[in-house]
């Protein structure tokens, strides 16, 4: 790299503040605007904001890497080191291939039809009450069963796993009050799935055995056993309910959006990819990059901390035409809310098969959704999603 490249600019924005947080969308497209990547003066941190620039960090690990850097705060990466998520190939593919199977395609077709009759029986009960609230009443309760049983947790002590993977993703951010409000539930998390140290605690045939297999076969150590049953009960629980929850929301918030769904329900799925492109339940995760790296011409040194912004680069005008509205008929398969390349979400299929069960149940039931209250946005510095939905219905006739 030559001496002319252009110096990245310097933005004060403030991601991470409370401000920003509520609606996270102006400053992004004004760091777009600012340049392919930028330096920001309120975090030891650059940002790369840009759809095409985001998703070619994510395929190149070689130079942005996880396994050092993909929290902000270094007390916090260096307890994730050697995790899935904080872990670069070689070890990132032998800690998640321990579970490719189950992750397959065609394994996580047979769950299908449980989720539905599960999906079914929760809808049932609230559209019967005709008010609800479809954050807590709905898109909390069916990630969390969901994954908790397919790991193979007892039915008891369950109530930590949606406050604790919560209090994990703000971990991600900087180590401020929010962070320190949550970390009695951060520990209260890591000592209830600590005590899962060893098979004879979990269902037998349940991926939490899968993964004690992989230790007894000799392919991850004892000690990744836990950490890895963690990774995945986080990642499963709370990127689900926040796409759903925001799936819900725009549908009650527009009745021509229901209608066109109730029309043609073959809809569903793409919505639910829409939502996800205009609502990540992820708003970022940041890498170290490992070289000098060029993008668009802008040198980025090597050992510099780097968010990857895939809130912003999810509604960049550059990729998605008119990218604020929510369009059913969109589709963008290519969105980067699960992330893309080596650390594409392992667990989006099971995902999108529980969002089209929840939101194919209230097609099914319900004939008119509107909100019945003002949504409540949930607080945290990485996940971004709904704590209350309040929403009535027509039940269908």
């Amino acid at each position: 790299m030559t001496a002319t490249s252009p110096a990245a600019p310097v933005s004060d924005i403030d991601v991470f503040s409370p401000e920003v947080l509520a609606d996270p969308y102006p400053a992004y497209r004004s760091l777009r605007d600012a340049g392919p990547v930028v330096q920001l003066s309120a975090h030891p941190a650059w940002a790369i904001t840009r759809y095409a620039d985001v998703r070619a960090a994510l395929a190149d690990w070689q130079s942005f890497s996880s396994a050092s850097a993909v929290a902000l705060d270094d007390m916090m990466n260096a307890n994730l080191r050697g995790t899935v998520l904080a872990s670069d190939p070689p070890e990132h593919d032998v800690l998640r291939n321990v579970l490719s199977q189950q992750l397959a395609p065609r394994a996580l077709a047979k769950l299908r039809g449980e989720i539905s009759e599960r999906a079914d029986a929760l809808v049932a009960e609230a559209v019967a009450r005709e008010s609800f609230d479809a954050v807590t009443e709905l898109c909390e309760r069916l990630p969390v069963d969901v994954v908790a049983d397919l790991i193979g947790l007892p039915a008891e002590g369950r109530g930590v796993l949606l406050p604790g993977a919560d209090a994990v993703f703000a971990g991600f951010g900087p180590m401020g009050p929010g962070f320190a409000e949550r970390m009695p539930t951060l520990l209260g998390y890591f000592e209830y799935m600590q005590s899962f140290d060893s098979r004879d605690k979990l269902v037998p045939d349940s991926w939490g055995a899968a993964i004690w297999d992989a230790v007894d076969d000799g392919r991850i150590a004892a000690e990744s056993a836990v950490p890895l049953m963690t990774a995945f009960l986080s990642a499963g629980m709370d990127t689900t309910v926040h796409g759903m929850s925001a799936y819900v929301r725009f549908l009650a918030e527009d009745p021509e959006l229901w209608a066109a769904l109730k029309a043609d329900p073959h809809l569903l799925a793409g919505g639910f990819e829409e939502a996800l492109r205009l609502e990540s339940p992820v708003q970022g995760f940041f890498r170290l990059t490992t070289r000098d790296v060029d993008v668009d011409g802008v040198l980025i040194p090597a050992d510099t901390r780097v968010l990857l912004s895939f809130g912003s680069a999810n509604r960049d005008e550059r990729h998605y035409p008119d990218p604020d509205r929510f369009d059913i008929r969109r589709n963008p398969v290519d969105h980067l809310a699960f992330g893309y390349a080596t650390h594409g979400c392992a667990g989006q299929g099971l995902a999108r098969i529980e969002a089209q069960a929840l939101i194919g149940a209230l097609l099914r039931r319900v004939d008119r959704i509107e909100l019945s209250g003002a949504p409540v946005q949930h607080e945290n510095t990485i996940a971004r999603g709904l704590e209350h939905l309040p929403v009535s219905v027509v039940p269908a006739s």
